[in-house]
């Protein structure tokens, strides 16, 4: 019963009924908490940070496609291996920052204050998305949960698709107009509403008494969330600066 509840309240679509019911039958392993997972978010944003100095004073092109395809190898391997987040997740947060700091440093050259105004307007879509679920004014059900997903695997696959054509063509996605303007809009609302499926995996590991290397992976499932939100932040925000 608690395997069917838990597979249907996670947010990642790696863990169906087998595995969850895997991490269930593990023995000898503490139950992971919420605040648990909290503490671990709090490394990883820290982790985060003093990868983007780093990155932040680095030339772009040190580590952009070094840290981009690691940081995108490191999450695959987690999605299909939570319990190794304890190691992974560190990892990918310095990719990660890495990445997002040297993208920033190039972006604030042209747009001065674009890296500031991206990271309060993370803060604040991730505080108000906090009030709503702790409200109840947005509740994860399966219906919703279902909607989010496959809207974050349509933008991934559209995000894969126009990579690939702008190697022969235009990308209207990639060009800065009202196309894309809009699609980033949209993206950034799901990512938000993608914060409400990491609450709520946060809050549901916890009941059914995941194990306790689920505090790393939900820290994991969270950061990626939130790198995602800021980077569309970012990219909306250069797109608009550049119409001016």
């Amino acid at each position: 019963m608690q395997q069917r509840a838990y597979q249907r309240t996670s947010s990642n679509p790696m863990l169906n009924e087998e595995r969850i019911r895997a991490l269930s039958e593990t023995t000898g392993q503490t139950a992971m908490t919420a605040n648990g997972a909290v503490n671990k978010t709090t490394i990883l944003l820290m982790i985060v940070f003093a990868g983007a100095l780093v990155g932040w004073n680095s030339p772009l092109g040190s580590f952009t496609l070094v840290s981009a395809f690691g940081a995108l190898i490191i999450a695959i391997i987690t999605a299909f291996k939570p319990s190794i987040a304890p190691i992974t997740a560190p990892i990918y947060a310095i990719l990660e920052g890495l990445l997002l700091g040297g993208i920033s440093s190039f972006l604030e050259q042209s747009y001065p204050g674009i890296a500031f105004q991206a990271i309060v307007g993370t803060i604040s879509v991730f505080f108000i998305m906090m009030i709503l679920y702790r409200t109840g004014a947005i509740k994860v059900t399966d219906r919703f949960r279902s909607i989010i997903v496959s809207a974050i695997m349509g933008i991934m696959a559209t995000y894969l698709i126009s990579f690939v054509l702008s190697f022969f063509m235009q990308v209207p996605l990639f060009t800065g107009g009202w196309l894309a303007i809009g699609f980033s809009a949209f993206v950034i609302i799901i990512a938000a509403f993608s914060l409400l499926l990491d609450f709520d995996m946060i809050e549901r590991s916890e009941t059914f008494g995941a194990p306790k290397y689920m505090e790393w992976y939900c820290a994991f499932s969270l950061l990626v969330t939130l790198v995602w939100l800021y980077f569309e932040i970012l990219r909306l925000l250069s797109m608009l600066r550049g119409r001016e």
